[in-house]
């Protein structure tokens, strides 16, 4: 009589579904700077241009305000980052070294946790090259363009579509809806630039 094999349990793994959700927090601070950084240069930009040139329609005042800008923008948001990050290194450091003081973490703990403290360095170029990727935009929707109310028309979609770009890499990085981010984001530079171009415009009558 032959022997009966038992018969194996199945695995686990071919019975069970094992669904991975990513955690969208875990983005949060990367990608705030990233998108921040880059959506300020471009509805900065473009409204210091637009305010600008509602007083001067020469081409070359609109494009060195915008490299002004840019420069300006691009060190004021290097130089805040890395102070606001290397002011959360120091709290931290301090927490951990009265922790290992204190006995309630080890130096290997203590080691692991430094390391996964945030370079203010690395933040403030992430910040400025951002802002500056944004801020170019606008200037090169104007730099080939002479004639004045088609340069702003230019400036005008050019900015529209790249907002609408944010807002989509926004929503999609961020597990957030991407309607709502758009319209979000559109409003406000749409918001900007008007704003700046109607308070500005006075002066040149002036």
């Amino acid at each position: 009589m032959a022997a009966v094999r038992p018969r194996e349990p199945a695995s686990p793994s071919s019975d069970i579904d094992i669904e991975f959700v990513f955690d969208y927090s875990k983005r949060g601070q990367w990608l705030r700077a990233a998108v921040l950084g880059a959506n300020d240069g471009l509805i900065s930009i473009a409204a210091l241009m637009m305010g600008v040139g509602s007083v001067r329609k020469d081409f070359i005042t609109m494009i060195l305000t915008g490299v002004a800008g840019m420069i300006a923008g691009a060190c004021s948001m290097g130089i805040g980052e890395f102070v606001s990050v290397y002011s959360q290194y120091d709290v931290e450091m301090e927490q951990i070294n009265r922790d290992v003081a204190s006995g309630n973490c080890s130096e290997r703990d203590a080691e692991v946790r430094k390391k996964g403290l945030p370079s203010p360095l690395q933040a403030a170029v992430a910040s400025a090259l951002s802002f500056s990727m944004g801020a170019v935009v606008p200037l090169l929707g104007a730099a080939f363009i002479k004639n004045y109310g088609l340069r702003l028309g230019v400036v005008i979609v050019v900015v529209t579509l790249a907002l609408l770009g944010f807002g989509v890499l926004g929503a999609v990085l961020g597990g957030s809806p991407i309607v709502k981010s758009c319209l979000r984001v559109l409003m406000g530079g749409w918001l900007a630039m008007a704003i700046t171009f109607g308070l500005t415009k006075p002066f040149g009558s002036a």
